[in-house]
């Protein structure tokens, strides 16, 4: 029989043996109490818990938001890069063509780019004035938020570097980089060598612009001129030897600037630095068109070099529906007898009205015949110049008058016409070409930039005699010894030239102020067009003052320019 022995426990949880205290107090059983054998276990509190499954729930959020980032927001960047991780093709990119004036100086060349490393080189500009529009400016290649170029191609935006684009820019390389995991690169491997652009040198002497420029500005600045123009042609082959704007832009803010603001500054300039006066700007032409008129009376028969007319200062037309009202038609002063010479000379108004429109017992030649004299020697078309933008200009005639106007054509407005005024608009380097072609016995030039190249289209006018440009040449020439122009009478080279003034506006306050004409008188060499823009009509300082200033520059700097 199995005895069972019950003992009673305090309430504190029973007897404790004498033999279990000092049995635990020996550690008989040798555990390892480092370890923590032997001890009593105690459960984990909820707050420890607690704080551990925060811990790992955030942990669980950063490496979401990671996963989210590389498949979802970036997966095909890192795609694409996972695809490549140890071969990388990278653009060696080519070096962009020099540009040079036509004595050597430099214009356009490439520097070292700081800001971006081994990559595309920094586009540097000569610094004078006056040739932003020539030279143009240039776009670099554009990365994306990676640094990865998605265009690789430096691109001409304007002027030279935009013409010629194909030529500067050459061809990019390409070479294949190996990189580890890192990213660090091993080695690389040029497959494909760059071809730098080819260098050009400009028909353009880069000091003489840079003087025309300033003088422009100068005189704008002291007189109230919105801008101006200038520009010198050969008379034998075309080939330009300056063309400047005013106000112009700088190619270096174009194309190096990070401030936006200065770009802005361009903008907002009301008198448009982005126009280039030369090729795109319209202007009212004035009486620089009267050579041309001369040479049409004259090969119409419509009046001889010797044949005199008088102005006393205005004609008046009777009105032919108010009988008891005349319309008077204004010289600029009354000048009396005077032959073609004279009135090129002195820019008889009223010469040219009778002899355009007639008057009396003098024959006019007629607005078909000034029409068409006028576009033969290139007026309302463009010249055919390698420029970025050209303006074809106007010439007025009946047709154009009704679409626009939707009125008959009238005899005054032949009269205007024929002292280039009404809606005549030319450029300054179409009036150039024109006077060109007077100075060269009728050969019509394109304009040439680029040395070395041949002028592609050269044309002889035709139906006007070397008789009737000598007559027009010597009209110049003595505007120069005793007419409006005696500016230019300067002692070290013969001048044939004419000044213009073209009124503007319904008010007349305004004028543009224009000098044409060629040197040396005897052997032309070269031609030249200077227009002042919108000047106050009481002043008398216009392009005349800026063409005697080049002129002495060139005495001292450039002679032979005046010379054979």
């Amino acid at each position: 029989m199995i005895f069972f022995r019950f003992r009673k426990r305090n309430k504190y949880g029973g007897e404790i043996d004498p033999d279990e205290i000092f049995l635990d107090s020996s550690n008989l059983p040798d555990f390892d109490n480092q370890q923590f054998e032997g001890r009593i276990e105690k459960p984990i509190s909820k707050k420890t818990i607690f704080s551990l499954g925060i811990f790992f729930i955030l942990v669980v959020l950063i490496f979401t938001s990671k996963l989210f980032s590389l498949q979802i927001v970036n997966g095909e960047y890192y795609l694409s890069k996972g695809e490549n991780n140890r071969l990388e093709h990278s653009v060696v990119f080519s070096e962009r063509g020099i540009i040079y004036d036509k004595n050597g100086v430099e214009l356009a060349w490439n520097g070292i780019n700081e800001d971006d490393g081994e990559t595309h080189a920094k586009r540097n500009y000569i610094k004078l004035f006056g040739l932003g529009h020539v030279l143009g400016y240039i776009g670099y290649p554009l990365k994306d938020n990676f640094g990865n170029y998605y265009e690789t191609k430096t691109v001409g935006k304007d002027g030279v570097e935009k013409i010629f684009d194909e030529e500067l820019k050459g061809e990019n390389g390409l070479k294949i980089v190996e990189v580890d995991a890192f990213m660090e690169i091993k080695s690389e491997l040029v497959v494909r060598q760059p071809k730098d652009g080819k260098n050009i040198s400009l028909t353009i002497d880069s000091e003489l612009q840079n003087f025309m420029y300033e003088s422009i500005e100068n005189l704008a600045n002291e007189v109230g001129f919105h801008g101006g123009a200038g520009v010198i042609m050969n008379v034998e082959n075309g080939e330009i030897l300056a063309m400047t704007s005013f106000p112009e832009y700088s190619s270096d803010v174009m194309t190096n600037s990070e401030d936006r603001s200065d770009v802005s500054k361009y903008i907002k300039n009301e008198d448009n630095p982005f126009l280039n006066r030369i090729t795109s700007g319209l202007y009212i032409p004035g009486s620089v068109v009267k050579p041309f008129v001369a040479i049409g009376a004259l090969m119409e028969k419509i009046i001889t070099p010797e044949k005199q007319i008088l102005s006393t200062g205005s004609i008046s037309l009777q009105n032919p529906y108010y009988p008891e009202l005349k319309t008077v038609f204004k010289d600029w002063k009354a000048h009396g007898w005077v032959d073609m010479r004279q009135a090129l000379a002195v820019s008889s108004d009223v010469y040219f009205y009778e002899i355009g429109g007639g008057y009396e017992d003098q024959k006019g030649m007629g607005i078909e015949n000034i029409y068409k004299y006028m576009t033969m020697f290139g007026c309302g078309e463009k010249t055919g110049g390698e420029f970025v933008s050209e303006e074809n200009g106007n010439v007025p005639n009946p047709e154009w008058k009704k679409q626009v106007f939707n009125e008959n054509w009238y005899v005054g407005n032949t009269y205007h016409t024929a002292i280039g005024q009404y809606g005549f608009q030319t450029t300054p380097i179409q009036i150039c070409r024109a006077i060109v072609s007077i100075a060269n016995n009728g050969f019509l030039l394109e304009p040439v930039l680029v040395s070395g190249i041949k002028n592609k289209n050269v044309s002889k006018i035709k139906g006007v005699d070397d008789f009737s440009y000598r007559i027009a040449r010597e009209g110049m020439r003595d505007a120069v010894l005793e007419g409006t122009a005696q500016g230019l009478n300067v002692g070290f080279v013969d001048v044939g030239a004419k000044t213009g003034t073209a009124e503007l506006g319904v008010s007349k306050n305004y004028v543009n102020s224009w000098i044409v004409g060629f040197f040396p008188y005897d052997k032309p060499k070269y031609a030249f067009t200077i227009v002042m823009e919108k000047g106050p009509k009481e002043n008398t300082i216009g392009g005349l003052y800026v063409m005697r200033q080049v002129l002495e520059w060139m005495n001292v700097n450039r002679p032979e320019y005046l010379g054979e």
